[in-house]
């Protein structure tokens, strides 16, 4: 039963993976023997984030991309497969976040925010899954949130683009699973992360926080990697179109 959980011999494609919660799935997905292959919008740090994972004796590669850009994912993705190999893993973590009321969001923001949270999911997914279809065996596993299923006050954009994530995971398995692919969705809740580094350091909020979690504290985002990996290997083979929060049981309690 161990063995299920390895993932030696996969390759996987992290979308948004120089830093935080994408770094830190990366190196998880590493450690439990995937050849990981890092992206981001800047050579420069989608290099570095490479060079750190293979000093630490991790298999890693990298390549450079917009996911907003659907030319550009596309042509990325076969690149990928003809000059490295099949991409046996997805994660769809590339994400944006933008606070401000609902009132006063322009639309120019709503479309940016929109275009890196659910048109990229489309855009790298479609792109990968033509490919995983062929095989008939993938898995996709897209970054959601809490905000998939809560709203919060002055972050509604982002919530919208969360929840949309999560139906569009299970669109995706209802039209994909029949090829052998399982497609899941991973929702984070408060986590440490730049992303979120104005709440981390508003004691308002933290202290907020650590009294609606039931676990008292904020994540960590290595403890993220257990459940991507599960979801990642043979595992999960029969787990199809879920939502797996990993929030410290934030959602479950009033």
């Amino acid at each position: 039963m161990i063995d299920s959980f390895r993932l030696n011999g996969r390759r996987a494609l992290i979308t948004g993976s120089v830093r935080g919660i994408g770094l830190a799935l990366a190196r998880g997905l590493a450690q439990a023997g995937a050849q990981v292959v890092i992206n981001g919008r800047d050579d420069k740090r989608a290099q570095g984030a490479c060079a750190l994972l293979r000093d630490e004796g991790l298999e890693a590669e990298y390549s450079v991309f917009d996911v907003t850009d659907h030319q550009a994912v596309a042509s990325a993705v076969d690149a990928l497969e003809n000059h490295l190999g099949p991409i046996d893993i997805l994660i769809n973590n590339a994400g944006l976040q933008h606070r401000q009321p609902l009132e006063d969001v322009s639309a120019e923001d709503w479309h940016r925010l929109m275009g890196t949270n659910l048109d990229g999911v489309f855009n790298v997914s479609r792109a990968v899954a033509r490919h995983m279809i062929a095989r008939r065996r993938g898995k996709i596993i897209n970054i959601g949130s809490v905000q998939s299923e809560l709203a919060r006050r002055s972050i509604a954009p982002y919530a919208a683009s969360k929840g949309a994530v999560r139906m569009l995971t299970r669109g995706m398995c209802a039209d994909w699973a029949g090829h052998g692919l399982q497609i899941n969705a991973l929702a984070p809740g408060y986590f440490q992360t730049e992303l979120n580094q104005a709440l981390v350091d508003d004691p308002a909020f933290s202290e907020w926080l650590v009294q609606r979690t039931p676990a008292g504290r904020w994540g960590r985002v290595e403890e993220l990697c257990g459940a991507a990996v599960f979801l990642a290997s043979s595992a999960s083979d029969f787990v199809n179109g879920q939502t797996l929060f990993v929030d410290g049981g934030l959602t479950s309690v009033v």
